[in-house]
């Protein structure tokens, strides 16, 4: 058998082998890295170099060396799903770097971190003061995870007494111009529905290249051709809109009524309608 061809052939053999490797693995493999995960990367990678390239000796035990390793680190990984001890020693703990708004120096040099540095991360963070920081820590993969002061924490629904209902995932309905049955019948839709919503706006599932549903049974859509425009779905504003106005006509008939009783009775919906509409607008207007 001609080299070249020998070459080739181990080649596509190590490739194979090392996507089996790594799906074995796992993700974690190819996201956040431990220090043994690292080390482990490279030397796979090495192995699989070897097994397509040196003719000159047995190829399987590249093969063998390669199970070996990986066998090892699926050993490590399931160590350390069953001991908090062996975590710690493989992975390391975090480091804290800032707390109560003070760098702690001392762990800064152990994490051989410079201050420019940390405020590179911190900046990535969109933190531009490290007073403003009332925790971060350095985690074993290597980032850092920041916490605000209270005072310059992001306002959230939670911390002016709102309740808002739960974010469902939006859905994919249409991709490529072609329907997706599945994720319609997740969030209780069907063909007949959206073709209804594709219809309203002049549009065919062929012209689409994603269409998605959100939490409020709402399609957005993004077209083959950029340059056509596409209305954004308007029902929630519709509806708000209404209410609105049926806020101002009952307001408009107590006033217009001489009738103390019609007037009370105009007076009550209105604050009834009111109430309603201040509860309803988060979900209206966003």
């Amino acid at each position: 058998m001609p080299e070249w061809l020998l070459v080739a052939l181990r080649t596509l053999l190590a490739v194979v082998v090392l996507f089996v490797m790594t799906k074995l693995l796992g993700k974690r493999q190819v996201s956040q890295l431990s220090l043994f995960e690292y080390i482990t990367g490279i030397t796979i990678g090495s192995l699989a170099a070897y097994i397509s390239l040196d003719v000159d000796t047995k190829w399987f035990l590249g093969i063998v060396s390669l199970c070996v390793w990986v066998g090892v680190s699926l050993g490590i990984e399931f160590l350390q799903l069953k001991s908090k001890a062996v975590r710690d020693f493989i992975d390391t703990k975090g480091t804290i770097l800032i707390k109560d708004g003070k760098v702690l120096e001392k762990n800064l040099m152990k994490e051989r971190l410079t201050t420019d540095e940390l405020m590179e991360q911190l900046r990535r963070k969109n933190v531009f003061l490290a007073s403003d920081v009332e925790f971060a820590i350095m985690e074993p993969s290597g980032d850092i995870n920041v916490l605000l002061t209270r005072d310059n924490q992001p306002l959230t629904a939670k911390h002016i007494g709102l309740k808002v209902n739960p974010e469902q995932e939006p859905q994919a309905v249409i991709m490529d111009g072609k329907i997706m049955d599945e994720p319609l019948a997740t969030i209780g839709l069907n063909r007949q529905w959206l073709n209804t919503e594709l219809e309203a706006i002049g549009v065919t599932p062929e012209n689409v290249f994603l269409g998605q549903v959100d939490a409020d049974k709402q399609l957005y859509v993004d077209l083959f051709d950029d340059a056509l425009v596409v209305p954004k779905p308007s029902k929630k504003a519709a509806l708000f809109a209404l209410l609105k106005k049926c806020e101002a006509d009952i307001e408009m008939f107590s006033l217009s009524t001489q009738d103390p009783q019609a007037k009370n009775m105009f007076e009550d919906c209105s604050y009834a309608l009111q109430n309603t509409i201040a509860e309803l607008k988060p979900f209206l207007t966003r």
